[in-house]
């Protein structure tokens, strides 16, 4: 098993984000809350709990450097939550938003963070020393829907972001004053603030999660089809790849190496894909899992282990446990699990049934090749 740790906190989870040491979680348990635990003698006790949002809160991302938590929230309100002496302080953002925000998530240079939401626009807010605030700069008229999911290239002026329009899109958020130009940066840095870079259009329904490579030389995003989509060459002619798989939809990915690649979802255990020495990607196995699938089963008969893992049953004498699944709902979230601001082998995930589980790769075996 992959799974190393295992804590059930609430009934469904919307996200949830680590402290920088990994000694406190915070995650909303599906209300306008939240929850920060810490980790005390191998068990967690609830520490504080943030109130300030009228609605339930979509978005969580606590910075490594600074120690600061950043929510969004249904409300259309984003704050910034600082911790003086013993308790969080928020300060409000001020994102000029019609609609709900559905997702946030710190710059890598923790300068800036990106929120996105269901009016079809994407806030890129950095603080204003003079004034002592946090404003944003909204990305317009380019999603056709509601922005699901945000990522930072490495560069930290380049972002990508998914929609329920079906697409994937990246941006330049090179903000005067606030980035610095860089001639490491390349291109990126003369792009003016808004710039679409590329149009993704892999996906034929809703896009959700999507993140960076390591180094920023590969973006994947995953969509409501029941496909991954990997491209390389960022601009405007992309190499792309799509992997069709025949189980549930992934929710979210996260990149463990230039090679693999962690996608979760609504088949409640995380899939592993991988790209072999040609740079063509493919689906290797679930984590956690007993038994892999026949690969002799037809097309119908996985068509109906499907449609009866989503209503909760089993049929044609598939066992819903088969994989040794530890969640037992919809992941909704992955997050990595950095030391010292490195990426290492071990992630989190979470979901509607409430549990956050952390995993290790370390010890894996048949995907060291990969790492």
């Amino acid at each position: 098993m992959a799974a190393i740790a295992a804590h059930k906190f609430a009934q469904c989870i919307t996200c949830h984000a680590w402290s920088p040491d990994h000694s406190m979680v915070a995650f909303c348990p599906n209300n306008n809350e939240v929850h920060i635990y810490w980790l005390v003698q191998e068990k967690w006790e609830k520490m504080h709990v943030l109130q300030k949002h009228d609605q339930i809160v979509s978005g969580i991302d606590w910075s490594a450097r600074s120690n600061r938590i950043v929510t969004a929230s249904h409300d259309r309100n984003s704050y910034v939550w600082n911790l003086e002496g013993s308790e969080w302080v928020p300060t409000l953002v001020i994102l000029r938003l019609n609609r709900a925000a559905l997702c946030v998530q710190w710059s890598p240079k923790e300068n800036k963070f990106a929120v996105g939401s269901g009016a079809k626009t994407v806030c890129i807010c950095y603080y204003e020393q003079e004034n002592n605030w946090w404003v944003s700069k909204l990305i317009r008229k380019r999603h056709d829907s509601s922005v699901t999911s945000v990522a930072w290239h490495p560069n930290n002026i380049l972002l990508a972001t998914t929609s329920t329009d079906g697409k994937c899109r990246v941006f330049s958020t090179f903000i005067k004053g606030v980035d610095a130009k860089d001639s490491t940066k390349g291109k990126s840095a003369d792009l003016k603030f808004g710039e679409l870079v590329v149009q993704l259009d892999l996906s034929l329904s809703w896009a959700f999660g999507v993140k960076w490579s390591l180094s920023g030389n590969t973006l994947a995003y995953v969509g409501h089809n029941s496909m991954i989509h990997f491209a390389d060459d960022i601009g405007p002619s992309p190499l792309a790849q799509n992997v069709t798989f025949r189980d549930l939809p992934l929710r979210d990915v996260l990149f463990i190496s230039e090679r693999m690649v962690v996608g979760v979802g609504f088949d409640c255990i995380p899939m592993v894909f991988a790209a072999d020495r040609r740079g063509i990607w493919s689906f290797v196995r679930f984590l956690g899992e007993k038994k892999t699938a026949s690969s002799g089963s037809s097309y119908g008969s996985q068509f109906s282990e499907a449609f009866g893992k989503l209503y909760g049953q089993s049929k044609h004498g598939v066992n819903n446990d088969a994989r040794g699944n530890i969640h037992d709902n919809c992941i909704t979230c992955i997050v990595p699990l950095k030391e010292n601001g490195t990426w290492t082998r071990r992630f989190s995930t979470s979901g509607l049934d409430g549990k956050i589980i952390t995993w290790d790769l370390e010890n894996q075996q048949d995907l060291s090749e990969y790492l």
